[in-house]
């Protein structure tokens, strides 16, 4: 029976990984990963042999239909991203929507994602949030900014080593220096690291400290500082 199995991978630690994902990774017809070169490590350290095709930002509308089609002819897929849960800031969402509209089976795992742990290690509010993913690049970071001062809920945000600093100056002058925050990078690598305090203390922090990793940022809602 034809079936896209979406299949968390570890953020990290490569035993971060279900059985069940294992089993399946195994027995499905082939699987497609945001980089080949990163599952390839996966599979090597699990010794899984199944056929890796490449299904990313920059190919999925080129090659969604191909895979939409061995699926309805009966095969069944694994999507995976470089780390975590596709679909999260990663490439998935298209591949999902095309195959519940065919009729093929969408099953999704269990599994990491990178802002669980960071929301429960910040000490921050975690009874209601909201994930806002990555900023835009360039244009609208301000205003997006912006439009969240008022929320009440603790707001989740994820951010590059590159323009880390950077976002942390636009949080101070959005929402002032007294905002509680909480970053956290490398999660559950060996130089895993969560930084508390409020706006003001974590840009002096990293005035002082080079920004290495992948940033998820945890601010508190308005009325929580």
């Amino acid at each position: 029976m034809s079936k896209l199995y979406i299949i968390p991978t570890p953020i990290g630690n490569l035993e971060d990984i279900t059985l069940r994902a294992v089993r399946l990774l195994n027995e499905v017809d082939f699987v497609l990963a945001e980089d080949t070169r990163t599952t390839k490590k996966l599979f090597k350290h699990y010794n899984i042999s199944t056929q890796l095709f490449s299904f990313h930002i920059h190919n999925e509308h080129k090659v969604i239909n191909k895979y939409v089609s061995r699926l309805k002819e009966g095969l069944t897929c694994a999507l995976v991203s470089d780390a975590g849960t596709p679909g999260i800031s990663d490439p998935g969402f298209l591949l999902i929507r095309e195959c519940i509209k065919e009729g093929v089976e969408v099953d999704c795992l269990p599994g990491p994602t990178a802002f669980i742990p960071a929301l429960i290690n910040s000490g921050i509010p975690s009874h209601q949030f909201i994930f806002e993913g990555f900023l835009p690049n360039k244009k609208g970071r301000k205003k997006r900014l912006e439009s969240l001062i008022n929320e009440k809920r603790t707001m989740i945000f994820y951010e590059s080593p590159h323009r880390i600093k950077k976002m942390l100056h636009e949080l101070l002058i959005v929402f002032g220096g007294e905002r509680k925050i909480s970053l956290s990078r490398e999660i559950s690598k060996i130089f895993q690291e969560t930084i508390r305090g409020n706006v003001q203390e974590v840009v002096s922090y990293f005035e002082l400290n080079k920004a290495k990793g992948e940033f998820v940022i945890i601010i508190s809602g308005k009325n929580e500082s």
